[in-house]
């Protein structure tokens, strides 16, 4: 088993100067793919230069030739010095699959990594794939044993998210109420309660009631919870992690070293 994940910080333009300091590669969250389409690029103080692009496709109508996009990203990414894309689409238009089908070859044949959200990854038989780590269910490891199983472990790409969830119990859609990390705090703070850790879910939890909504169900995760998911991916043979500075700032000094 690999000793260290490379950890791969999301950073927005703003978040620049910050996420710098922690010494490691950045996936710019600052491309978006606009009607054309054409590949559009958020003003930022700072010059963005290494690491990889993020392109997301909020408000994309799904229309035009991929090719020409295709070429946009390819010039701006040897003008940025990238050496990797990320294609964080969300929407299923099948335009998007038709430029992951083209990008992927183009970039390859540069000796830069394509890394797509999973929706997208039968759209490439090469790029690597998002896999997202926040569960409300399930089980973590079946979960990246399916992905590893079905893309090979080498294509596998962890994409963490920090969970602060409050389900109501019993949880029929499986959806929580998002809690920031304060009002998390403040609810522990409160309950003093007993905390628990889900092996499946690999993440903390707690339980309380409340005489307004009944029974109640916190999944949470720290610096703890973090490390063994990394460290459960590792024993898969992924190597590589992608987490978003904004929601992991804090934890960064016990992830990195």
């Amino acid at each position: 088993m690999r000793e260290k994940t490379d950890l791969i910080l999301a950073v927005t333009p703003a978040e620049l100067s910050a996420a710098r300091s922690f010494h490691l590669p950045l996936a710019h969250v600052a491309y978006r793919i606009g009607g054309g389409p054409h590949l559009y690029r958020d003003q930022s103080p700072l010059p963005l230069r290494g690491g990889w692009m993020v392109i997301g496709d909020a408000g994309f109508d799904g229309r035009g030739d991929p090719a020409p996009f295709c070429q946009e990203v390819l010039r701006e990414c040897a003008a940025r010095g990238f050496t990797g894309v990320i294609c964080d689409f969300e929407g299923h238009l099948p335009l998007l699959g038709h430029i992951v089908s083209a990008l992927s070859p183009l970039l390859a044949g540069k000796g830069w990594t394509l890394c797509v959200s999973e929706q997208y990854g039968t759209s490439s038989g090469t790029a690597k794939v998002l896999i997202p780590t926040a569960l409300s269910g399930g089980s973590l490891r079946q979960r990246l044993e399916e992905a590893a199983a079905q893309y090979g472990p080498g294509r596998v790409v962890l994409a963490v998210e920090r969970v602060a969830q409050d389900f109501f119990l019993p949880s029929p859609t499986g959806q929580g109420v998002p809690l920031t990390q304060e009002a998390l705090r403040r609810k522990r703070q409160e309950l003093d309660p007993s905390i628990f850790f889900s092996n499946e879910l690999c993440a903390h939890y707690f339980t309380y009631m409340s005489r307004q909504s009944g029974a109640h169900f916190v999944l949470f995760d720290d610096a703890s919870s973090i490390r063994k998911k990394l460290a459960l991916a590792r024993s898969l043979d992924i190597a590589a992690a992608v987490l978003p500075f904004r929601d992991m700032a804090d934890l960064l000094p016990a992830l990195s070293s």
